[in-house]
């Protein structure tokens, strides 16, 4: 009888160490999965997070600038700052671009026609003034950043519209905050490094980026916003864009307000997070919590949407 459960408690080992087993290797294949999930959802977005730091610089410019400058001393440290001041227009259906580097970005209507941009310079250890803010007038609107000096004396800093220019900067503290008047029907485009972009209460199309800051938006038109550390908000007045519009970020979750009336093909990914819509949507295709392919209304234009850790919402204006 000894013998007899002896054998029935070594049958029942092995049995729950089977089990066990079994366990181990469905855990292991699950993440797997994930692993495999995530390089594939990483790689997608590399080329989009390497072109972020990469800062577009810009200048040319009609309008009217000043520039004043003040030092003050904080518990035994110096900060000297500097402010400028420009004042411009540009033709309804153009943009004001501002790129910046170490700084926030914030832009709200203007009251009039008069765009006005000012930047203040701040700084402890490094001079405010060997960071000039240039302004460049183009083809399409007006572009002032933020250019700081170079440590290749080779390859100077300068200041393009658009992805052109070239900025880079080390063991420079000279943090520089733009606040921008929009005026109505006027576009704007934001792009820093390390700083938030506000754009509130705008009328025309926006196109922000930035790296290490979160992204909040509401206008009229139509917009599109890319950031790594942060989150994005956006409320949109309309769904008429061409092509596509992005919202990517990598820490942060993507609320997006919508007109009603949208139309659109839409793809959204996560990692870690949950997708929801208030919107009625065709599926294409397998879908899940952290992936979502269909289309909205009509379908057309496209509507990309991506995380890593992060939830992503579409809300349905009225």
């Amino acid at each position: 009888m000894a013998n007899a459960g002896a054998t029935q408690k070594s049958a029942r080992t092995r049995q729950n160490r089977f089990f066990i087993l079994l366990l181990i290797l469905a855990a292991l294949s699950s993440v797997a999965k994930d692993f495999d999930r995530l390089v594939r959802w990483t790689s997608g977005i590399h080329g989009v997070t390497t072109s972020w730091l990469r800062l577009d610089s810009t200048v040319q410019a009609s309008g009217m600038s000043s520039s004043e400058s003040s030092c003050t001393e904080t518990l035994g440290q110096t900060t000297a700052s500097e402010q400028f001041r420009w004042t411009g227009q540009v033709a309804p259906g153009q943009s004001i671009e501002i790129k910046g580097l170490n700084g926030g970005i914030s832009a709200q209507p203007a009251n009039g026609g008069e765009i006005e941009v000012v930047a203040i310079k701040k700084g402890h250890r490094s001079d405010p003034a060997a960071v000039t803010i240039k302004v460049v007038p183009h083809a399409n609107g007006v572009t002032i950043c933020a250019v700081y000096p170079s440590d290749d004396a080779d390859q100077p800093n300068t200041c393009e519209p658009g992805d052109g220019g070239h900025s880079h900067v080390r063991n420079n503290d000279v943090d520089v905050t733009f606040t921008v008047r929009v005026p109505a029907g006027v576009g704007f485009v934001g792009r820093t490094v390390n700083g938030e972009i506000s754009a509130m209460s705008l009328t025309g199309n926006v196109d922000s980026r930035t790296v290490n800051g979160s992204i909040n938006i509401s206008t009229a038109g139509y917009a599109q916003a890319k950031t790594v550390n942060g989150e994005i908000t956006a409320k949109m007045g309309n769904a008429n864009w061409s092509d596509s519009l992005e919202f990517k970020t990598i820490n942060g979750g993507i609320d997006l307000d919508l007109p009603a009336d949208l139309s659109t093909k839409i793809e959204a990914d996560t990692f870690n997070g949950d997708i929801e819509s208030d919107f009625p949507l065709t599926l294409l295709g397998r879908v899940s919590r952290k992936h979502l392919s269909g289309t909205i209304g009509a379908g057309g234009r496209e509507l990309l949407l991506k995380t890593l850790n992060g939830s992503i919402r579409l809300k349905r204006i009225g």
